[in-house]
C-alpha cells in the first residue's frame, strides 16, 4: 500500500454539489393516509394492535422464511434492554458482578442497555478484517472471567452478517445468554440468501430508525427462532403483565404505536428494492475507491448498508480529510469513534481486554454517504474528491 496523506487542494465545489452524509427516506404521508384513517376509525393506537400484528407476521414470512417469531418495539435500545434482561442465566445467583461481553467497537446503546439490565459491560477487541468481535479476544475474556460472564452480545457490524453458529456454540459451552445487536442489519441476507438470523434461537434486535436501510422514524423489532422467547419478551414489553393488569415478571413499556407499524408495513413493500439499490451503490464504491483504502470484509449474500465505512490509510488526518470534503459539500461520519472504552461514562464503569485493533480501526474509520436516492454519479464524485485530497506522502506531510 502506498502512503497517502491529506492535501490542501480545495477541489471543485460546483462539481461536488451537495451530497449529505445521510438522506432519510420514509414512505410519503399521502400513501399512508388510508392506513392512518383505519387506525383512527378503529380506535386502537397501541398495545400490539392489528397493524403491529400484521407487520410482525408479514416480516416473519417475507424475511425470516416463516421461521420463529417477531416482536415490534418502540426502539432498538429498549429492545436490547428487555432481551438482555430475559437472556441472563443467573438472575437469582450469588455472583457479585455479572458481565455482558461485547465488542468495544459498537454504538453506545448496547452498553447502556447492558448497564440498565444489571450488567457490567466487558469489552473485547475486534477482528481486523470483519470489524466484528474477535473470537480470540472473546476466548481470552471467557477464560479470565469465567462464570461471571452472564451474557454475550455480539454486534453485526455495520449491517454485515456474523457467524451465528459460533455464538450458539458459545452458549452451549458457557451457558451464557446470547443477544445479537443487529441494529443496521434488517435487509441483510446470510450466506444462504435468507434473512440474517433466520432460525437462530436467541434474540436478535434490529433497529428501524429513520437512518437505517429499513427506516420508519423510530422503532425496532426483535426476532427469535424460538417463539417462546418472543412470547416472554412480549409480556416484558407490556409492563411484565403475565396476568391481566398484574406484573408477574420484570417489565417496562416497549410497545410500538399503530401509526409506526403502518409505516413499517409500507416499508415492507419496498424493502427488497431499497436493499438491492444500496448494495449496488456499495459495489460502485468498491470499484471506484482508491485501492489504498481498507474496506470491511463482507460476509453473507448481502449486507444492509446504512452508509459506506472505510479505513483511511495510515498517516492520514481524518479531521482534515472530513473538513476538506465538507468544504466541497460532501458529508461524512466517523462511526464508531471514539470507541466505547474511550467514552468517559463507560471507561469509568466497564472493563476491557487489550483493544489494539479496535483503537486502530476507530482512529482511521470514516463513513461515506450511501442512501437510497443517491446516484452512481454521486458515488463517483465522492471517490474523486477523496482522490483529490489524498496525495503521495513524498509530496506533503501532515501531523498525525
Amino acid at each position: 500500500m502506498s502512503a497517502l496523506i491529506f492535501s490542501n487542494r480545495s477541489g471543485n465545489k460546483d462539481v461536488a454539489g451537495m451530497i449529505p452524509f445521510i438522506s432519510v427516506k420514509t414512505p410519503s404521508c399521502l400513501t399512508l393516509m388510508d392506513s392512518f384513517l383505519e387506525i383512527e376509525q378503529m380506535g386502537i393506537h397501541s398495545n400490539y394492535g392489528p397493524k403491529n400484528t400484521l407487520f410482525e407476521d408479514r416480516l416473519q414470512g417475507l424475511y425470516f422464511g416463516g421461521q420463529g417469531s417477531c416482536l415490534t418495539v418502540c426502539n432498538a435500545t429498549i429492545g436490547l434492554m428487555i432481551a438482555m434482561k430475559m437472556a441472563g442465566r443467573r438472575r437469582t445467583c450469588s455472583v457479585s458482578q455479572r458481565y455482558a461481553l461485547m465488542p468495544a467497537f459498537t454504538f453506545a446503546a448496547a452498553a447502556h442497555a447492558a448497564i440498565w439490565a444489571g450488567y457490567t459491560p466487558l469489552f473485547c477487541d475486534i477482528d481486523p478484517a470483519t470489524w466484528a468481535a474477535c473470537p480470540v479476544s472473546e476466548r481470552r475474556m471467557i477464560e479470565k472471567y469465567g462464570d461471571s460472564i452472564d451474557l454475550i452480545v455480539p454486534y453485526a457490524t455495520f449491517g454485515n452478517s456474523i457467524d451465528l453458529a459460533h455464538y450458539a456454540a458459545l452458549h452451549e459451552e458457557t451457558g451464557a445468554g446470547i443477544v445479537v445487536d443487529a441494529a443496521a442489519s434488517l435487509g441483510a441476507l446470510d450466506e444462504n440468501g435468507i434473512g440474517f438470523g433466520s432460525g437462530f434461537a436467541h434474540p436478535i434486535v434490529f433497529s428501524m430508525h429513520a437512518t437505517k436501510t429499513f427506516g420508519i422514524g423510530e422503532g425496532g423489532v426483535i426476532y427469535s427462532g424460538n417463539p417462546d422467547h418472543i412470547a416472554v419478551l412480549r409480556v416484558m414489553g407490556n409492563f411484565g403483565f403475565g396476568e391481566p393488569r398484574t406484573a408477574t415478571i420484570p417489565g417496562l413499556n416497549s410497545k410500538m404505536t399503530e401509526f409506526s407499524a403502518a409505516i413499517a408495513l409500507a416499508c415492507l413493500t419496498t424493502m427488497e428494492d431499497v436493499a438491492t439499490r444500496r448494495s449496488a451503490l456499495a459495489d460502485c464504491y468498491f470499484r471506484t475507491l482508491p485501492i489504498d483504502f481498507e474496506m470491511q470484509k463482507p460476509r453473507g449474500h448481502r449486507r444492509s448498508y446504512q452508509f459506506m465505512p472505510v479505513l483511511l490509510p495510515e498517516g492520514c488526518c481524518r479531521n482534515a480529510v472530513r473538513e476538506q470534503l465538507s468544504s466541497q459539500g460532501i458529508g461524512t461520519g466517523a462511526y464508531f469513534s471514539p470507541h466505547l472504552m474511550e467514552q468517559p461514562y463507560f471507561s469509568g464503569l466497564c472493563e476491557a481486554d487489550d483493544l489494539t485493533v479496535t483503537e486502530n480501526v476507530s482512529r482511521r474509520v470514516m463513513s461515506l454517504p450511501l442512501w437510497t436516492d443517491m446516484t452512481m454519479e454521486m458515488v463517483g464524485t465522492v471517490c474523486q474528491a477523496l482522490e483529490n485530497v489524498l496525495v503521495p506522502a513524498s509530496m506533503s506531510r501532515v501531523a498525525a
